[in-house]
């Protein structure tokens, strides 16, 4: 499946920069609002390092790693919803994302302007929640009376009258459609909606280098704010990560010792993307190459061979399963066979994150 996250926040919280650091495209990067107008969008490979370790048993140097696309979305203001700063243009890109990348601003720097006038991670978080808020209400309330009109004609168009206007209700409450959802039907159905404050969120609280890795007082009210509300929160610095790409691979290890990190802000940003959407990774591998396929966590064998090929889940016949860690340990798929660690599995299977699998199928 193909992976896409929006970068939204104000405009001047590091939104470009990190963008730039990240998928190494240079979006113009600017001390004024709406440098950014048409969405800049890069690919980035998710890293793994069991696709170097298969690739070694199976004899391929061809690495097929999973693609994360990011797109870098314009600064929102205040009023966004109703056109300012040319909000319209830029909450349509939103709908087209997967999940929410909202970075916030955690740092103090006189020379680069706030548009708030005041740095305040809480206030800038409560702006752009309330803009995709009222753009949500705005939409549904247009939506409405078509599913009214069509609920009495077909009995069933009624479970989606009745949904709308619990979502309806809850966004005049000033609460997100996240939060409204109570049900996976009731996500299900909802996704024919559209709306922006659907879609799971990531807060990126953008410090300097110097508050790496603990944050500081800011981020602290970032991290209250995403425990209040389900979602996920990571300490990042757009500058760091702007000087982590400009370096050689061999001295980046070095670099984020450093500055007390483990691994890139970019490692930690995708590891929580998937986290929050629930995705993980399963493997297909041979002389040819050895790919990584993202899946979403709870998919069964056929929905996972359609992240190759629809016909792959139309004609599935039947998975040949192992395990990343049993194909290392023993060395080769044929060891494996050996050790009865190679299994046969049907259309019931629930792939698990790190199964090297060959699907047989007839179409």
């Amino acid at each position: 499946m193909s992976l896409r996250c929006g970068i939204v926040g104000l405009p001047n919280v590091g939104k470009s920069t990190l963008f730039n650091a990240i998928t190494a495209k240079q979006a113009e990067a600017a001390n004024y609002p709406f440098c950014t107008i048409e969405p800049n969008v890069g690919s980035v490979l998710v890293p793994d390092h069991r696709l170097r370790e298969i690739a070694n048993v199976v004899k391929t140097p061809v690495l097929v790693p999973a693609v994360l696309d990011i797109v870098d979305i314009a600064g929102l203001v205040r009023g966004a919803s109703k056109g300012e700063g040319l909000g319209n243009q830029f909450l349509s890109h939103i709908r087209e994302v997967d999940a929410i990348i909202h970075v916030v601003r955690c740092f103090d720097d006189p020379n680069i302007i706030h548009v708030e006038g005041k740095i305040d991670p809480a206030g800038d978080i409560a702006t752009i929640e309330t803009e995709l808020m009222l753009a949500d209400l705005d939409s549904m309330e247009k939506k409405m009376d078509k599913l009214r009109k069509g609920a009495r004609k077909e009995k069933e168009q009624q479970l989606l009258v009745d949904l709308g206007e619990k979502i309806v209700t809850g966004l005049g409450e000033g609460i997100p459609v996240r939060r409204i959802l109570e049900t996976d039907d009731e996500r299900e159905m909802a996704k024919q909606f559209f709306l922006l404050t659907a879609k799971p969120e990531l807060y990126a609280a953008n410090v300097a280098e110097s508050d790496l890795p603990d944050g500081n007082d800011y981020t602290a009210k970032v991290a209250e704010i995403a425990a209040a509300t389900g979602s996920k929160m990571l300490i990042i610095s757009a500058k760091a990560e702007a000087d982590i790409a400009e370096l050689p691979e061999e001295e980046r290890p070095d670099f984020l010792e450093s500055l007390g990190l483990e691994m890139s802000g970019l490692d930690r940003l995708i590891r929580t993307a998937y986290d929050l959407l629930g995705l993980h990774n399963y493997f297909t591998a041979g002389v040819k190459e050895v790919h990584a396929w993202t899946i979403r966590k709870g998919a069964a064998a056929p929905e996972a061979a359609a992240a190759i090929h629809s016909d792959f889940e139309k004609g599935f016949i039947r998975a040949e399963v192992m395990h990343y860690a049993d194909l290392i340990a023993l060395g080769s798929e044929q060891k494996v066979r050996e050790a009865g660690k190679m299994r046969s599995e049907g259309k019931e299977y629930i792939v698990k994150d790190g199964d090297v699998i060959v699907f047989r199928f007839n179409v």
